[in-house]
């Protein structure tokens, strides 16, 4: 046998290894395998994507079992490919999850806060109302269906005048305090007389009464948008007018104090 024939057989026995030989890597499947490595090392998607990622994880199986039976390339290619696209699923599946999950707790801070800042408030204002009732207590106010209303008898005035003696400037001086303290009050000040007498002048004198303790409110400090003042004259008696007991009573100047609104219910 010649060199040549020698050669020859030589090349044809290479040819032929060259054909059974099979490739050692698959550089799809190889990133389809770290992809997946990285997926599972997550504790983000380990966690949020459990199903996701099993689904990646036979996706991948089933790319390793083409690769390990030999099959065609373009179909290990097209599997790892798939495995791939499984992978990225579930790490986007993880990521959403993780963003509903920070909304849904950004969204409980804030109804835990404002919860608090309303809890708050109530407890404010019912500490403000306990306050202001200790002080109308003072004032020997009374509750009634209009509201707390405090009553400055006929003894306060001169007779027959609208000038408030000291002991009314006095009452009024607390009043006014509460006032200050409570900004979103409002007062309705009405003034009454009893029956003795013409009606215009009863009329007349209620309403000096009731203007007088307004200019009393005002000079200390109250404004006039806080105070609305009437006069009824002999109408809307609490007691008879057969009396001097009953005319005293009815003689009077009424302060309705407002709820924290500034609503005052008429009458």
């Amino acid at each position: 046998m010649n060199k040549n024939e020698l050669l020859t057989i030589s090349l044809v026995a290479v040819a032929i290894l060259a054909g059974c030989a099979t490739p050692d890597r698959n550089a799809r499947l190889e990133d389809a395998r770290s992809s997946y490595n990285d997926a599972q090392s997550n504790p983000q998607v380990v966690n949020l994507a459990a199903l996701e990622l099993k689904e990646a994880g036979d996706a991948l199986s089933k790319a390793n079992n083409a690769w390990n039976q030999r099959q065609d390339p373009a179909t290990v290619d097209h599997l790892a490919y798939l495995a791939q696209r499984r992978v990225a699923i579930a790490q986007e599946s993880a990521k959403r999850k993780s963003a509903e999950a920070d909304v849904s707790q950004a969204e409980a801070e804030r109804d835990k806060v404002r919860l608090a800042a309303r809890t708050q408030e109530a407890d404010r204002s019912q500490q403000q109302t306990r306050e202001l009732e200790q002080q109308l207590n003072e004032l020997n106010a009374k509750q009634t269906d209009r509201g707390l209303v405090i009553t400055l008898g006929d003894v306060l005035f001169d007779t027959d005048q609208a000038q408030l003696k000291s002991g009314g400037a006095r009452e009024m001086q607390k009043l006014a305090d509460v006032l200050k303290q409570n900004p979103q009050r409002t007062v309705f000040i009405e003034g009454f007389t009893d029956s003795t007498g013409s009606d215009s002048h009863n009329q007349e004198l209620s309403e000096r009464r009731a203007n007088a303790v307004r200019d009393t409110l005002l000079n200390l400090g109250i404004s006039g948008d806080r105070i609305t003042t009437r006069g009824y004259g002999k109408n809307f008696p609490i007691a008879s007018n057969a009396n001097q007991a009953g005319r005293l009573l009815n003689r009077r100047v009424e302060i309705v104090i407002s709820d924290q609104s500034g609503n005052i219910r008429s009458r």
